[in-house]
């Protein structure tokens, strides 16, 4: 059975890179119907912090990577230890002792030429005469990254170690201790880096933050699991948008692009903007409910929910993360609007008085407030005032709402409501 492995380092939050690499391996397991091991590498103590470990474990379960097994390397040591003495004994391996007092276990490297077949990029040669030897156990008794991988994925019985590239150097060195400890030597798979759209090393400001922070920020989990695949893989078609099921169906780990893959935040809005033009109005109301009550434009439990389902249908197909939703439709829940200071300049700096005091007088003689009667009596209006419709079209929408775009603007009258949009057009009035 094909078994793989995620082993994520708790001194830091969830990343673009680690999900990504999380997302392979899920897949992997999933097209195989494998197991997919989590494993949390928390051997520095000094850096590993339960924060950390939450907050990965919170954010691959909402990307949808639901581990099979799941182990501690913190609770192992006792495993690490008794392999080294192992090789102590066999004669592949020495002590020396450190600087704190306590003896390292060192593994004594022997000069060969090493071959792995990686499932990616190919064949690939290395040659063991530039490696030191390797450090199994630290004089303070904590095992070395490369001593422990190795120990655990042997006895958790992985059979793909698939992980980014960065990691290719540390290869030779883990062949050398499977051969050493008698294990038989998985395949492995190096995914290729992510790159900022400069080219270099991903950023803050080019994409490098938290999952956790993704989602506060308002993405979906199917539109980043959508878009983390296609940084390095393709369903071919040129499909882009593509359910994560038939994908499993389609996806081969040997299909990888090899070549370093690039981040674009747009691309990612542009993935997210097509899930939330698809979901459910209603599932995306529940979606929203604790953002608007977070930002107190509703209350904790007195709030209108069909009205919130009305004008997310409004914003819908416009939304690139939920976070816009809460931008753009603030002034249907505030009652003191901001006013954009260009927009006010460009709309509002001449004398409106009559023709905002005529509409309102129109919209306050309908005997029916729907749609399209307030489109009706705009569209008598302007014809009266002789004017084209954009003239008034525009000064209104930014006297009520505060911006220059946004939903159809008879919409945002009606649900508006008719006593506030005669509030908002009266203070352009001069008495």
């Amino acid at each position: 059975m094909i078994r793989v492995r995620f082993a994520p380092s708790p001194t830091g939050y969830l990343h673009i890179g680690g999900s990504r690499t999380a997302l392979f391996n899920w897949f992997y397991a999933q097209a195989k119907r494998g197991k997919f091991i989590l494993r949390i590498e928390d051997t520095d103590k000094q850096r590993s912090k339960q924060e950390y470990i939450d907050e990965i474990l919170d954010s691959l379960g909402w990307l949808g990577f639901v581990w099979d097994e799941v182990y501690y390397q913190s609770q192992r040591f006792g495993i690490y230890q008794e392999h080294a003495e192992r090789l102590l004994k066999e004669g592949k391996a020495y002590t020396e002792k450190g600087v704190s007092g306590g003896e390292a276990i060192i593994y004594k490297v022997r000069p060969q030429s090493i071959t792995i077949n990686d499932l990616i990029r190919g064949e690939i040669k290395f040659d063991t005469e530039v490696i030191k030897d390797q450090v199994l156990i630290k004089s303070d008794a904590t095992p070395t990254y490369n001593f422990a991988c190795v120990v655990d994925d042997a006895l958790m019985e992985i059979t793909h170690v698939i992980r980014g590239d960065d990691h290719i150097s540390n290869t030779p060195k883990q062949v050398l201790l499977y051969q050493a400890l008698g294990f038989a030597v998985p395949e492995f798979a190096h995914l290729p880096l992510i790159l900022g759209q400069e080219g270099g090393r991903l950023s803050k400001r080019t994409g490098a933050t938290s999952i956790s922070d993704y989602r506060k920020m308002g993405y979906l989990p199917e539109a980043l699991a959508n878009y983390l695949l296609l940084l390095s893989w393709s369903p071919g078609d040129n499909r882009e948008v593509i359910d994560i099921q038939e994908a499993i169906k389609l996806f081969d780990i040997k299909d990888v692009n090899k070549t370093a893959a690039t981040f674009d935040m747009k691309k990612l809005a542009w993935m997210n903007n097509q899930y939330l033009k698809k979901i459910d109005a209603q599932k995306l109301a529940d979606l929203l409910i604790p953002l608007l009550k977070e930002k107190g434009y509703i209350g904790q439990d007195n709030f209108d929910r069909h009205y919130i389902v009305c004008l997310v249908k409004l914003f819908q197909s416009r939304l690139s993360t939920l976070e816009d939703f809460a931008d753009w439709a603030d002034f249907f829940f505030v009652e003191d609007i901001r006013i954009d200071s260009q927009a006010q300049k460009d709309f509002l700096s001449r004398d409106l008085s009559e023709e905002f005091r005529l509409f309102v007088g129109r919209l306050e003689g309908l005997d029916k407030f729907d749609v399209a009667a307030i489109e009706a009596s705009f569209r008598e209006l302007v014809q009266e005032l002789n004017i084209q419709a954009r003239t008034l079209i525009h000064p209104i929408r930014v006297a009520l709402t505060g911006k220059t775009i946004g939903p159809g603007l008879f919409e945002v009258i009606y649900y508006l409501g008719k006593e506030r949009t005669k509030a908002r057009l009266m203070k352009w009035v001069k008495k």
